[in-house]
């Protein structure tokens, strides 16, 4: 199950982005002042290593770091890094990410050339195996769909809206969810407890709002084609897959209509619906939600979550109504959709053709081994992680980072004690969830076991659906059981980082702590302008406008007074107001940025960099030989604002930055460069920018929040 609570700093990376913006996903502390031995004794080493740490003549001296910094930093990286064309973007994410997909790749190439040797049942033969049944190219073309017959056959049998929800619940306990999804999660009113969540889905375009926006109307033109061509696939005319493709969106148009659309995601009570298996099944009458949980083997105590009850109740709507050629239309595409990359060739171009080019923009197929890979990480992605930081995390880049991590939560907490519109009562509270903050780093301190899945080194179809049945019942095994908050929402190969409101814990995979994150020998401010502030942006989540409902032991409760509240309120209004304002896609000037559905991260960021710097002004009065100093030309506060415009450098194609300002609950990375640091002083004070210049905004414009 995609997780609800996820609060990840990258830009998301899935295009089927109806979830994107919830996810799971989840000793007295040093004092303030304190700092990172190894950061302030690279300090002095930094000014000899130069553009080895950051590269000054990337900088662009025909813009005005007042008037753009983001064109100042990052416009001359951009013109010389255009994006591949197996990508949809490309910046400093996407280039770390490539980097450790390299590394990747040379792991489970020589996993599946010592697979034959490996220990039986090892993580290592299971890898070897599962990399090697998907580059067989040859065996997959020759099977065609022979794979998923079983299953259309099945649909095929189908005759009333009874036997359609047996076969749900059969389907869903392989591992195969359509319609909605189900799995664990923290329980939002005890989050001591796992509990299950089922939650809306079904939907093949992006949002609600594309099966009924005129603006989308080529776009449904060619999702129809889609579906036809896809359905054409498997041997069905094209007449009847012309009138099947017209059933399947009106059946998905129906789900639309109640679905909620990814602002109204963002809210806890649309998350989190408690009922009894009884209260369930009057909202469901047509669909035994015991029948169903039986067939999972999942017991269920006093309940589970019907996340999206006015979604359910239309999904039991159209099994009672709904004509079951429509419904078997309906399962046909989705079943060959959701099997198409790992189905023959001319499977993977139609899919790639609709959700790649037309809906993304993006040129060319990834290269096979890149497919094939995700596909590993997706099925097996933790215990490739085992492999990944055996070379690539030392025990002292953990300590190192544990240490910035202290600073910044110190400064954090600084920040929140001196605020001047927060009641002392409301800082205590605060102050109680800073305190139970557990930050994790790096990798898992216990990996997760895969005794049971077997994989082969000749059935790729067979290898992913064991997986995906292991995996989903590895998770749903958690419900009833205690939170566990030392695991892992993401693997250590991803460059990424995220906090979870449930479990109250910040996340920072290995593979982010790397430059332009984080460098043992850089001097303080590129560290803390880069790793710092994003320790400070998970951190700051948890008290963005989702996170500040949640307390320090995860659950969703109020901890503030109406009055700190309403100024809270009032401060996050004007950081809607601010990023509503952004047009990022040029030639597009009515493409805006929804400031509601970026609220979160814009938070973060904010709440995040200043933070971050004032855990880099702690650093320089421990040092104070060190303030002052020039590196490359540069202050060490401009050091820190540039790396952390550096981090957000890239472009995108036109396509999939329409479709992010849909659905993706982050800000364009170009804004992120600049939103932030337009808020605050320290960088006006820094580059001696003037009122009236574009980065700096007057009092009455400037957000204040953390």
């Amino acid at each position: 199950m995609t997780k609800q609570y996820l609060k990840p700093i990258a830009l998301a990376i899935s295009v089927a982005l109806a979830l994107t913006a919830c996810g799971k996903q989840d000793s007295a502390p040093a004092p303030a002042a304190s700092t990172s031995a190894p950061a302030a004794a690279a300090t002095t080493a930094a000014a000899d290593l130069g553009k080895s740490i950051f590269d000054v003549s990337e900088l662009d001296p025909k813009i005005n770091a007042c008037a753009d910094f983001n064109g100042f930093v990052n416009n001359q990286w951009v013109a010389a890094n255009p994006i591949p064309a197996d990508r949809t973007r490309w910046g400093a994410f996407d280039k770390l990410a490539e980097d450790s997909l390299n590394t990747q790749h040379k792991i489970v190439e020589d996993a599946a050339k010592g697979a034959d040797q490996a220990a039986a049942g090892s993580i290592e033969q299971k890898i070897g195996n599962l990399y090697k049944s998907g580059m067989d190219e040859a065996a997959i073309d020759k099977a065609g769909f022979d794979p998923i017959k079983p299953k259309l056959a099945a649909i095929d049998q189908l005759k009333n809206g009874k036997d359609v929800a047996g076969y749900l619940d059969k389907s869903f306990a392989g591992g195969d969810m359509q319609v909605f999804q189900f799995g664990s999660g923290a329980d939002f009113k005890h989050a001591e407890t796992q509990i299950g969540y089922t939650f809306q889905a079904g939907l093949g375009l992006p949002t609600k709002d594309y099966y009924t926006d005129p603006k989308q109307a080529d776009l449904r033109k060619a999702y129809l084609d889609y579906i036809a061509k896809t359905l054409q696939l498997t041997g069905v005319s094209a007449a009847d897959a012309k009138k099947q493709a017209d059933e399947v969106m009106a059946f998905e148009t129906k789900l639309a209509a109640a679905s909620l659309a990814p602002v109204e995601l963002r809210t806890p009570e649309n998350q989190y619906h408690f009922v009894s298996v009884a209260e369930a099944d009057k909202v469901t009458p047509h669909f035994s939600w015991e029948n169903f949980f039986k067939a999972q083997g999942v017991t269920i105590d006093k309940g589970f979550s019907l996340s999206q009850p006015k979604f359910f109740a239309e999904f039991d709507k159209l099994l009672a109504s709904a004509p079951i050629s429509q419904w078997q239309a309906y399962l046909r595409f989705h079943t060959i959709d959701d099997a198409s990359d790992a189905l023959s060739k001319n499977f993977r171009d139609n899919k790639f053709a609709f959700y790649g080019k037309t809906l993304s923009g993006q040129p060319e197929q990834k290269p096979r081994w890149k497919q094939v890979l995700g596909a590993v990480n997706g099925s097996m992605g933790m215990a490739l992680g085992e492999l990944y930081v055996k070379t690539e995390f030392t025990p002292e880049a953990k300590s190192r980072a544990e240490e910035l991590v202290t600073n910044v939560r110190n400064a954090l907490k600084a920040r929140i004690q001196n605020l001047d519109w927060m009641s002392d009562e409301t800082k205590a509270k605060a102050i109680a969830k800073w305190d139970t903050f557990l930050p994790k780093i790096g990798y898992p301190d216990k990996w997760r076991d895969w005794t049971g899945l077997t994989i082969v080194p000749d059935n790729y179809y067979a290898n992913l659906e064991a997986a995906g049945k292991f995996n989903y019942e590895y998770d749903i095994a958690k419900i009833g059981k205690p939170t566990d908050r030392k695991e892992w929402g993401m693997t250590p190969q991803t460059v990424n980082a995220y906090y979870n409101p449930t479990d109250n814990t910040i996340n920072f995979p290995a593979a982010i702590l790397q430059p332009p994150f984080f460098n043992a020998k850089a001097d303080d401010a590129i560290n803390y302008g880069g790793i710092g502030a994003v320790i400070g942006h998970e951190a700051s989540h948890g008290f963005d406008d989702e996170g500040s409902q949640f307390d320090g032991a995860g659950n969703n409760v109020n901890w503030w007074s109406e009055a700190d509240r309403a100024k809270f309120d009032a401060r996050t209004a004007k950081l809607v107001r601010q990023f509503n304002d952004y047009t990022p896609i040029k030639d597009q000037p009515d493409a805006h940025v929804n400031g509601k559905l970026t609220l979160g991260e814009n938070i973060a960021d904010l709440g995040g960099l200043n933070v971050a710097y004032d855990a880099l002004q702690a650093a320089l009065k421990q040092h104070p030989e060190e303030a002052g100093k020039k590196i490359d030309g540069y202050t060490e506060d401009q050091r820190f604002f540039l790396n952390w415009a550096r981090v957000w450098r890239g472009n995108i194609r036109e396509k999939q930055a329409l479709l992010r300002l849909n659905t993706d609950p982050h800000a364009p990375a170009s804004l992120r460069a600049i939103g932030a640091p337009s808020n605050m002083p320290a960088f006006a004070t820094a580059f001696q920018c003037k009122p009236g210049d574009a980065m700096v905004r007057g009092d009455d414009k400037q957000v204040k929040i953390w």
